[in-house]
């Protein structure tokens, strides 16, 4: 079963082209799965049957895994095994039809947007690294990018700051207007920053680290972390119910976002709704 997963990720990497901390992802999990598998006297592909992936996603809640991380977890074993009974390696995907456990309806946290906008408004110092934070910050946030898609960015994907060309996934492409704030922080930092950070290492990466290299997703959500204490997708989610809130329709927004089904981007509705119910309850006198 060890080799089969190799050759899988092989393909997922060569064929399909799948990002590495995508890769990262599906190697961890698909060794969770051997490893199990292998406890329980099962090494071949062709005798992994439903019982096995069963006890499987049993051992995960046992483990105490939040639904989220079990739902993704079985979905790579899901995967790696439709992969072999595509290629005919063995008869059917038993993972087909196993039920998982449900996933909790969570709602994104948005960033009050007062509170957001001081907080990037004190970022106003002239250390080079401030200015690269700030203007992380106000593209992530004036963009709704996912953290993936900002360290891809480079100088020639700025279209004179007005637009930004990200490659988000499945290999879709899309144009994203810079709002103002953002288009004035990364001016600065294009300006005064950037030069100083910039290596022969650096190539034409828009954001770079302080020994020059392109910046990492992990750089970005330390810097995110240390400079407003939360994450990226806080960024994303407050960007989607903002514009909601203030009249965006949900297909604009889903396109802005990338995302490819409307359902998806639908979630943001509900934030919203909660949104108004609060302020109709604070602000009406007989509500």
């Amino acid at each position: 079963m060890a080799t089969e997963v190799e050759e899988y990720l092989t393909r997922l990497r060569v064929e399909r082209g799948l990002r590495e901390n995508t890769i990262v992802a599906y190697t961890r999990d698909l060794a969770g799965f051997v490893e199990f598998a292998e406890r329980y006297g099962v090494s071949s592909v062709d005798r992994v049957d439903r019982r096995l992936i069963r006890r499987y996603i049993a051992n995960l809640t046992t483990r105490g895994y939040a639904p989220r991380s079990i739902a993704r977890k079985v979905s790579s074993v899901r995967s790696f095994l439709a992969d072999l009974s595509r290629r005919g390696i063995i008869e059917h995907n038993p993972a087909v039809g196993v039920p998982q456990p449900k996933q909790p309806k969570s709602l994104p946290r948005a960033l009050p947007a007062r509170g957001l906008g001081d907080a990037l408004d004190r970022l106003d110092g002239s250390d080079p690294l401030q200015v690269r934070d700030r203007a992380i910050l106000e593209v992530l946030y004036g963009t709704g990018v996912r953290v993936s898609e900002l360290v891809l960015f480079t100088v020639s994907s700025l279209d004179q700051g007005a637009f930004v060309r990200v490659a988000g996934k499945g290999g879709r492409e899309r144009s994203i207007p810079v709002g103002g704030a953002a288009r004035r922080a990364l001016n600065v930092y294009l300006d005064s920053a950037r030069p100083v950070l910039v290596t022969p290492a650096s190539g034409d990466a828009l954001w770079i680290g302080r020994r020059g290299q392109p910046l990492s997703t992990r750089g970005v959500r330390r810097v995110v972390r240390s400079r407003i204490a939360t994450f990226p997708h806080a960024l994303r989610h407050s960007y989607a119910t903002h514009l909601l809130e203030n009249g965006a329709d949900l297909r604009s927004v889903q396109d802005l976002l990338g995302h490819a089904d409307l359902a998806t981007t639908q979630i943001y509705t509900a934030v919203t709704r909660k949104h108004m119910t609060e302020t109709y309850e604070r602000s009406h006198p007989r509500a």
